[in-house]
């Protein structure tokens, strides 16, 4: 695959889906175990799915553990949260009547609101955001932290107080292997949630329709199913939910039974005629939130298909036939009702089977612009200020979350509530994210992190191909070297005529013999003084930008 076909590759696929007459199914892989080789290839492929890239130093350690220990390790996350963001800006333009004045810098503003530092809030949430990813665990908690953040989407921008951005991060990432029954009901009164669709508006005598249409349209329904919910059924939900508000000063939940509605609501056929019966007084609120709940899910086979579908096209591909639907999706879904709604078990199987490492859904995945960025981070080592030096750290961080957005992923910043279209948007879904503006700005981002690097503050980022190269197995072959570097970086490898090509006019200088490159490298690793170590890393720097600039970079 070059560039063009790479940028053209959208307008292909859509006329040669007009001249076909019946689709065929990609792969008829199942849910069987998988149990073929656990080489490089079979590691890597579930860690840049799972995390964000594949370091060696990954690659080593899951390569000796077999897939079932892999995975299971993958799906094991710290109960503990992560230390939250702290103050990295200064008190210039912050009255001394603010309580945020008088919190050091260093510290934590999560516990303490603010009426005039929420934008310095803002970029310090998305800066610490940013690093998480950047520096993750070995394990799935950043993906899905991620996943969970879009489909329950929010936007710090409509939220004013960042202390419900990060609460509502941080439940995200409490629920990220959880139950899924039981976060939706804790997000509909998530303080974030309830701000951004209106629901502490939700009174009796003036019902407010947003979260009970999205609650049902977005976050455990969809649109797909005939029958369906229905216009009415939305408006019930809303009387259902009325009277929840939010405690400014606790920045939690709280509940008003006098703006509750409290008549009996009864739905449609879909829901069997279900009647949610009318209450007073304090508990008013919750009894009749879980009966809502408890309808919506009793509708088990539209719920699990629906969720089972947006992880798959979050982790394995977007394109799901009739062979997928009746091997992959139907068994996700009734595993997902038979464990109780828990999410953990679905993904066990799903990265454990056949069809996940089946070769047609590897390479085949366009990088989100956070995919491409951290990754980028992490498999080449860059090397970021320690988290003690907070506001270096952070700058650094934020240039990264600012380039992700640029590229039009700007984390806790989704478009809107249905989160970006990347992830939903039918027949594009990932392919969306490349086009004639943004791919330009993804080589930019490469060449820029391979070449000058970013400065700010007397600090720098930038990628040390030197350093990178001296992780792979054996640097001083220049063969060796180029497939262990392709290896880690794509997905889709180059023909060997390719290969050679680049190791004969970048390693070799535009020489024949392989020792051109071994004997620089032994130079270098013998003698690493300026002059030997100037050798190899202009070789390696231009070699590694070749690569990253070529289309199938971006695949994963």
């Amino acid at each position: 695959m070059d560039r063009r076909e790479f940028v053209t590759a959208k307008k292909k696929n859509a006329s040669l889906k007009t001249a076909e007459t019946k689709e065929t199914a990609r792969t008829f892989a199942g849910l069987t175990p998988y149990n073929g080789p656990w080489t490089s290839n079979e590691v890597i492929h579930l860690l840049k799915r799972t995390m964000f890239g594949s370091t060696p130093d990954d690659i080593n350690f899951f390569l000796g553990l077999g897939i079932n220990q892999s995975v299971d390790t993958l799906l094991t996350v710290s109960a503990t949260p992560p230390a939250p963001p702290v103050k990295n800006y200064n008190n210039n333009n912050i009255p001394v009547t603010d309580p945020d004045y008088n919190i050091a810098m260093g510290q934590t503003w999560v516990t303490i609101n603010t009426t005039d530092a929420e934008g310095q809030r803002r970029n310090s949430l998305k800066a610490w955001w940013m690093g998480l990813m950047i520096n993750q665990e070995r394990n799935i908690r950043e993906k899905m932290t991620l996943f969970w953040a879009n489909h329950f989407s929010t936007e710090t921008n409509d939220l004013g107080r960042m202390i419900w951005a990060y609460n509502n991060n941080a439940l995200c990432r409490k629920n990220a292997l959880g139950n899924f029954k039981q976060f939706v009901r804790d997000v509909t009164l998530d303080a974030a949630m309830l701000r951004y669709l209106n629901g502490y508006l939700n009174i009796s005598t003036a019902p407010d329709e947003n979260y009970g249409r999205e609650l049902q349209e977005l976050f455990t329904l969809g649109k797909e199913n005939n029958p369906n919910y229905t216009e009415d059924d939305v408006k019930k939900a809303a009387r259902v939910l009325t009277g929840w508000k939010i405690n400014a000063n606790t920045n939690t939940y709280s509940f008003n039974s006098a703006q509750h509605d409290t008549t009996s609501k009864q739905f449609s056929s879909f829901y069997n005629n279900t009647v949610i019966t009318g209450r007073s007084g304090a508990t008013a609120g919750d009894l009749e939130l879980t009966d809502l709940i408890d309808m919506i899910f009793s509708k088990s086979t539209e719920v699990s298909r629906f969720i089972v579908k947006k992880l798959y096209r979050y982790f394995v591909y977007y394109k799901i036939d009739a062979a997928t639907e009746t091997n992959v999706i139907s068994p996700l879904a009734q595993l997902l009702v038979s464990s109780n709604w828990e999410i953990k078990p679905v993904l066990a199987a799903l990265f454990k089977s056949e069809h996940f490492f089946d070769i047609v859904n590897q390479g085949c995945y366009i990088k989100s612009p956070v995919d491409l960025v951290v990754s980028v981070c992490r498999e080449f080592g860059i090397v970021f200020p320690n988290t003690t030096d907070y506001v270096n750290a952070y700058n650094m961080w934020s240039f990264m979350q600012s380039y992700a957005a640029l590229l039009q992923q700007n984390i806790g910043d989704p478009p809107n509530v249905a989160g970006w279209a990347a992830y939903y948007q039918a027949p594009q879904f990932h392919e969306t994210w490349i086009n004639a503006d943004t791919y330009p700005r993804r080589n930019l981002f490469t060449d820029t992190m391979i070449g000058p690097g970013y400065t700010r503050s007397g600090q720098k980022i930038i990628i040390d191909p030197v350093a990178f190269t001296k992780k792979l197995s054996n640097p001083s072959d220049p063969n060796i070297l180029m497939n262990d570097a392709l290896r880690i970086l794509f997905r889709i490898d180059l023909s060997a005529a390719s290969k050679t090509a680049l190791k004969n006019q970048i390693l070799l200088s535009n020489q024949a013999q392989d020792y051109y490159w071994t004997n620089a490298w032994t130079a270098y690793i013998n003698n690493p003084i300026a002059a030997n170590y100037q050798v190899v890393y202009t070789r390696l720097r231009d070699l590694y930008k070749y690569l990253m600039d070529l289309a199938e970079y971006q695949l994963c």
